[in-house]
């Protein structure tokens, strides 16, 4: 029970501050335990990083108040790109979690700019959450699973 604490508590953490690698973090769990309930583990971590990536995605939502954003949103090409993505997102809601999804599958572009972006384009709060859950969990069940395969392969002895 300890371990998925820690591997949760870890996970908000490292969501909030990108310079905790929870896929490090994950790998070096699996590396050392011989259990198969390692699964379970990208699980908690997949659900761990979404409950971190909320406050990212609050942060988007919060930020077409500030008066930076405002006054970059007066701009008529910022104005004019904005409307346009939000107008396609709008219509077509899951062009904008496909993308979202493999923000958090492969990190590319990075989820926590992502997750802004989700917020100022005003993203369903709860299909965000699955979202980054699934593609979170999927991500470090292949690292999970990249360790096994490097374990079992026999190249380490």
């Amino acid at each position: 029970m300890k371990v998925y604490l820690s591997t949760f508590l870890f996970a908000i953490a490292s969501a909030l501050f990108p310079l905790l690698n929870v896929e490090a973090f994950i790998a070096g769990l699996s590396a050392i335990s011989r259990s198969s309930g390692l699964w379970s583990i990208a699980f908690v971590a997949g659900l761990g990083q979404a409950v971190g990536k909320v406050f990212w995605y609050q942060v988007g939502r919060s930020s077409m108040n500030w008066t930076y954003i405002r006054k970059k949103m007066a701009a008529p090409g910022w104005k004019a790109r904005f409307d346009a993505v939000k107008k396609r997102t709008d219509e077509k809601p899951w062009t904008g979690f496909v993308f979202l999804f493999l923000s958090a599958v492969l990190g590319f572009p990075p989820l926590a700019i992502t997750a802004v972006l989700a917020g100022q384009l005003r993203f369903s709060r709860l299909w965000f959450y699955l979202t980054v859950a699934v593609g979170r969990t999927l991500r470090f069940a292949a690292v999970i699973g990249g360790v096994d395969f490097i374990r079992n392969s026999g190249l380490f002895g």
